[in-house]
């Protein structure tokens, strides 16, 4: 029998030509979809007035990447030469590269300009970790095989020591954040006049320099609003509400004219005004200080979760006989909090100022039971502040107690939101005796009330020290209730997610492990969850399977096959929690049986080696190293069976992170012996 050549030799590169990866672009097309994208990006000249460093530096890779890709395709449309299958799979990875570097920039061009103002770190990091992937791809592209220029090689090579540099500090332009100071110090000014000679330079500086370019920002606003608000972003919707109030409110003032002249510059100091006695001039109120509701001044403004201001009492008339959907926009509300919107308010009374006429804002008083629960928007470090918090908590756990079922699931809701916005509130809520009255609301049969109760207590569970008074109070068996059986998907993803805080603590792990049913309901969710709801189990089940006896628990609930399905499932994107996991089941014999019983499994981890992020292909080694240790020989041999396990395994011990390095040593080692010990019989 002839000696059969070891797994662990590298093939000629010449072996490689005309290869194609299943899977991947034919080479052609690859290249011509590559040049394409890198053309694009190289011919964009008119630079941003924001992150112009960083858009530049980004335009001036590409067009070095479109020079190499030129004469990358000149070659292969001739056939004079193939392409060796280690550079289709790193321009494979470059195309990703050039694409989230385009959706960055047109991001950019489309986005509004003062949302990127305010934002220009993050920003910055999404240029940064371009650069990075870029590094990264250079790092493995095997320049010395590519048929092409020695200029283009030297440029490519330029490129490179360049991106390893610029990938190491992250660069916001202080020019910027001196614009965002003044800015931030425009707004804050709540009495008083603005300067809006000061608002028309900042803003021209940005590019708002015509009433149209001021309405575009507006409907740039408008757009990311709904983007914050798809994603549940209270204070970002918030914040974007502000800066539209604010842009209409200096679009009306800068370019306003004698003949339309919707804010009148000066009435008689004598004169008093009165939306009742002086219609003449109420019809001269901006839009703005309206409510799209009942058109009159708004006296309480608030923002809706789809990002739109109306005035407290009418909303609340509104979402009290039954509705769901913003008046305005018909949106349905992810959520029924009111915002109050300070910076309007604030407008409205220097808009009074500028035009000697008397504010007559006033709060109304509560005219409901469900009104009556109190929100604290803002809490100071104030003693007086503190107390404040602590009466409404006490208040409101009198609701729970004594109120109806109506007022106990708006009393649950508020408490939810003052829960939600500090340690001290979670503390003093704790104090008043909120936790066993809501563990208690876990049985309602409102799906509200239970789903604004769960909430409530994982919030209050962030604090350590109530994650024992919530566990002491019996909760446990209610939020496993909740998770397996709750009507509301967003209720069964927060009991979820309660548990999870809850295993934060060692002695509440060994609890909920023992517990098969929440062990149970956490793979069932990470099952028929949404996305957010399988990130949630998720995250749970491998904060349990820390600990070691709980690992045996979660792969008798059937974990392990739903894990893998889940390797497959793009749409989910928990990739990495999901291996992070299968990594930890490696710990105990069933898990390992268990996973590599599975058919499936092997190949799928060896394509997230090639693949997957930096965390997920040190946990798919992980998993497969324990599998062959376990295995022995024969999970030796599946593994060599794969023609991609070796050279994935050889790239990583090149080109990995440490540890992906030293793991994929190691298991290299690994298969070496069993090569070894199967070279008298055939693999």
């Amino acid at each position: 029998m002839e000696r059969p050549l070891s797994p662990l030799h590298s093939l000629p590169p010449e072996s490689t030509a005309g290869v194609t990866l299943s899977g991947l672009l034919p080479p052609a097309s690859l290249i011509e979809s590559l040049l394409h994208a890198s053309a694009y990006l190289a011919t964009l000249d008119s630079l941003p007035l924001l992150q112009t460093r960083n858009t530049a530096a980004a335009i001036q890779r590409a067009r070095v990447i479109s020079s190499l890709l030129e004469d990358l395709h000149d070659s292969t449309s001739r056939g004079r030469r193939s392409l060796p299958i280690s550079s289709i799979l790193c321009l494979t990875e470059l195309s990703s590269v050039i694409q989230r570097t385009k959706t960055l920039l047109d991001d950019l061009a489309s986005g509004s300009a003062l949302w990127s103002l305010l934002n220009a770190e993050a920003s910055a990091k999404r240029f940064l970790s371009c650069t990075r992937e870029l590094s990264a791809v250079l790092d493995i592209l095997p320049l010395s095989l590519l048929p092409i220029s020695s200029d283009i090689r030297e440029q490519i090579e330029l490129l490179h020591r360049q991106s390893k540099n610029a990938g190491s500090d992250l660069f916001v332009d202080s020019r910027e954040i001196h614009l965002r100071d003044e800015l931030l110090c425009i707004m804050a000014k709540e009495k008083g006049f603005l300067d809006f000679n000061k608002v028309e330079e900042v803003m021209s500086r940005i590019g708002l320099r015509t009433a149209a370019a001021y309405q575009e920002e507006i409907k740039k606003l408008e757009a990311e609003i709904l983007k914050q608000a798809g994603t549940g972003g209270l204070m970002a919707v918030s914040n974007i509400n502000n800066l539209i109030t604010f842009v209409s409110y200096a679009k009306n003032i800068i370019f306003r004219s004698s003949k339309s002249d919707a804010f009148p510059k000066a009435l008689s100091r004598s004169s008093s005004w009165s939306v009742a006695t002086s219609p003449a001039i109420a019809s001269n109120i901006p839009d703005e200080f309206r409510c799209p509701i009942t058109l009159d001044l708004m006296k309480d403004p608030v923002v809706l979760a789809s990002g739109h201001t109306y005035d407290r009492s009418s909303i609340s008339r509104w979402i009290n006989s039954g509705h769901q959907t913003c008046p305005k926009s018909g949106q349905k509300l992810i959520h029924m909090a009111l915002i109050p919107n300070y910076n309007l308010k604030s407008l409205f009374e220097q808009w009074c100022k500028e035009n000697n006429l008397s504010s007559t804002l006033r709060h109304r008083a509560p005219d409901s039971a469900a009104e009556e629960a109190v929100t604290v928007d803002h809490i100071s470090a104030t003693r007086a502040a503190i107390e404040a918090v602590r009466m409404t908590a006490e208040f409101l756990v009198g609701k729970l107690a004594m109120g109806s079922p109506e007022t106990q699931r708006q009393a649950a809701y508020e408490l939810r939101l003052l829960a939600k916005s500090g340690m001290e509130n979670r503390r003093i809520i704790a104090e008043a005796g909120a936790i066993p009255f809501l563990v208690t609301l876990l049985g309602s049969r409102d799906p509200r009330t239970q789903e604004n109760a769960v909430t409530a207590l994982l919030n209050l569970s962030i604090f350590e020290k109530n994650k024992t008074l919530i566990m002491a109070a019996g909760a446990l068996d209610s939020i496993v209730k909740v998770l397996r059986e709750g009507e509301l998907m967003e209720a069964r993803e927060n009991a979820a997610a309660t548990i999870f805080s809850l295993s934060i603590l060692n002695e509440c792990k060994v609890e909920i492990g023992k517990t098969v049913e929440a062990v149970a309901g956490l793979v069932e969710l990470l099952q028929d969850g949404t996305s957010a709801g399988k990130r949630d189990a998720a995250t749970a089940l491998l904060n349990l399977a820390v600990y070691d006896p709980n690992k045996t628990a979660v792969v008798e609930a059937g974990a392990v096959p739903v894990l893998v399905e889940l390797l497959m499932d793009e749409k989910a994107g928990i990739t990495d929690d999901v291996l992070a996991v299968l990594a930890l089941l490696c710990g105990c014999k069933e898990g390992m049986r268990v996973i590599g019983d599975d058919k499936a499994a092997v190949a799928i981890l060896v394509d997230l080696m090639r693949f997957g992020s930096e965390k997920g292909k040190e946990n798919a080694i992980a998993v497969l190293m324990g599998l062959c240790k376990d295995g022995g020989a024969e999970m030796g041999r599946r593994l060599l069976m794969n023609a991609r396990s070796v050279p994935s395994l050889q790239s990583l011990a090149a080109s990995g992170s440490m540890r992906a390095r030293r793991k994929a040593n190691a298991l290299l080692r690994l298969l070496n012996r069993c090569f070894s010990q199967s070279n008298s019989a055939p693999i």
